[in-house]
């Protein structure tokens, strides 16, 4: 059995990967032998200590895989049961874990393991954001930053199963055509063009809604002059730096605008609403609404040069590591 460690917080190389020994599960967990882990990038906040972690820590979210043996409490789940999960605690690069019960979620046959471990935060994260934290009406206008990216693949095919038109924004030119192949209606190189004043154009001066960022820094001011007075502002990412102080009376308050700031742990507190996410999106991917192309997989062992390649951008799609 082996697993990532971080000892100190860093870049990639801080990541160490070493044989362990499990423990029997506790009585309300399950051993889980993981089959496919996801990445994602907000496995590099918690590696660089961007958001901060009690060291030494186990790394990762989301895997999938198979209960090798279950807890004296646990009555839900049995041997051999196909399960995933997207939530704390961090542990998920690893061959073999131990993990609570209440957090896992059984995997209908007609879904793949290494598609649902690249599909967990990345679909759990665009189910919050369409139907929790601002619900967009149908034939409503949205922006999403970042669409050719993991979590925009996903939102983007959601929102258009909901009627929704969707404005995204990429960093290059061949991020385009990513972009539009998984629904995007408009698609903004704002790496060449004032984002804003495009928004602007292609509502007719109106303006959007709301604006779904999980850029940060880099867009946030932009965003704000793309919101319609009384729009909603989600700032849900860090991936262009932490968010700079927010002046209340220059950037929300001359048009009203709602600021969130969510994250996936404010949305899933118990088993109920963990399972109520995992039932829309395994319907969404059974359905074809939501269609997923793993991009790349790695091994455990090359998780450092995973996150090389997440925070140097080189990976266009899910990706998995492969135990």
């Amino acid at each position: 059995m082996k697993s990532i460690k971080v000892t100190n917080t860093g870049g990639p190389e801080v990541l160490e990967l070493e044989e362990i020994t499990l423990d029997k599960p506790g009585a309300d967990e399950v051993q889980i032998e993981h089959v496919s882990i996801g990445l994602n990038y907000i496995d590099t906040y918690h590696r660089s200590g961007l958001y901060p972690l009690q060291l030494p820590t186990g790394i990762g979210l989301e895997a999938a895989g198979i209960i090798k043996e279950i807890g004296s409490n646990v009555s839900n789940f049995s041997v051999g049961d196909k399960v995933a999960y997207a939530a704390a605690p961090l542990g998920s690069y690893s061959t073999h874990r131990n993990y609570p019960s209440k957090n896992i979620v059984k995997v209908p046959d007609n879904i793949d393991l290494e598609i649902i471990s690249s599909a967990m935060t990345k679909g759990m994260t665009t189910f919050y954001l369409l139907h929790k934290t601002y619900v967009p009406k149908k034939g409503e206008t949205v922006l999403f930053h970042a669409a050719a990216g993991g979590v925009g693949q996903f939102f983007c095919q959601w929102a258009k199963s909901l009627g929704l038109k969707v404005i995204g924004t990429v960093g290059s030119q061949e991020k385009i055509e990513i972009a539009k192949k998984y629904g995007c209606d408009e698609v903004i190189n704002y790496s060449k063009e004032d984002f804003a004043k495009k928004v602007t154009e292609l509502t007719d001066g109106k303006g959007v809604s709301v604006v779904y960022d999980g850029v940060g820094k880099s867009t946030y001011d932009k965003s704000i002059e793309c919101l319609k007075l009384r729009g909603t502002m989600v700032s849900f990412g860090n991936a262009s730096g932490a968010l700079d102080p927010i002046i209340v009376s220059k950037s929300l308050q001359p048009k009203g605008i709602y600021f969130v700031r969510p994250a996936m742990n404010q949305y899933f507190t118990n088993s109920e609403e963990i399972h109520e996410a995992a039932n829309m999106l395994f319907k969404q991917i059974s359905s074809g609404n939501v269609k997923i192309e793993i991009y790349k997989k790695y091994k455990l062992e090359d998780a450092v040069q995973a996150h090389m390649d997440l925070e140097g951008r080189k990976i266009t799609g899910p990706a998995v590591i492969i135990p």
